[in-house]
């Protein structure tokens, strides 16, 4: 097993006012050598929008894009006809592929919204633009592991075009959780959204995140009342 460990307070950090994101891979201004991917996955931006405030129209292409709101609501409009919101309990997936054009704005004027944004580079180039979003239960997260992305679209959650597979989990203090990798050939890349957890005797805190990869399996330990995103993504580009 080999493990790199991203403390929340090494990440890079963007304060433009209406905007505050902290990257755990290099993005924008922020640019380190030795963190610019975990495998495929290229971007986990932690965001704060404040109230009225959004990101404008702006272009992507060749990425699979997934946004997961942690509080707040979140106001989506593309070139493809789209227009929704996006809140605490749902899951967005985005197969940029030829191109696209989105905005994203926090549809409230008297809060913030929080939400992570996640880019997966695709297995497949140029591919017919898509979009998608789902609601989830988050109790079935509980003590235990609720996939939430894959590659198939006929499974549980959204899908990408990559042999990737998410999770999320709720535990509560105490609580013990195994993971077997889908494919064993893939990394994981874990990021504790709250409290704290222990990884192959490695203590996480909140927003801290670790890659674990050239393992099959591995346990994880609450030590407190915790919530984990479980990103497994190949390694290889």
């Amino acid at each position: 097993m080999k493990t790199t460990v991203h403390k929340a307070d090494s990440r890079g950090k963007a304060d433009h006012g209406w905007l505050s994101s902290h990257h755990s891979f290099s993005f924008a201004n922020y640019y380190n050598p030795e963190r610019m991917n975990f495998g495929v996955l290229r971007v986990l931006n932690d965001d704060i929008v404040a109230p009225g405030m959004g990101f404008g129209k702006h272009p992507h292409d060749n990425m699979e894009i997934i946004s997961i709101p942690l509080s707040g609501d979140l106001e989506h409009q593309d070139s493809m006809g789209n227009t929704t919101v996006i809140k605490q309990g749902d899951i967005q997936v985005m197969s940029a592929g030829t191109g696209i054009f989105h905005s994203e704005y926090n549809k409230n004027k008297d809060k913030e919204v929080k939400f992570l944004q996640i880019w997966v580079i695709p297995n497949k180039k140029n591919v017919a633009p898509r979009y998608d979003q789902i609601t989830i239960d988050e109790s079935s997260a509980k003590d235990q592991l609720l996939q939430i992305l894959s590659p198939n679209p006929d499974d549980h959650g959204v899908w990408i075009h990559q042999n990737a597979w998410f999770h999320l989990g709720n535990f509560a203090k105490g609580h013990n959780e195994h993971y077997d990798l889908k494919d064993k050939t893939n990394g994981v890349y874990v990021f504790v959204l709250e409290g704290d957890i222990i990884i192959e005797n490695q203590e996480l805190n909140k927003r801290d995140g670790i890659g674990i990869w050239e393992a099959p399996k591995f346990d994880i330990k609450a030590t407190s009342d915790s919530k984990i995103l479980i990103m497994e993504v190949p390694i290889s580009i």
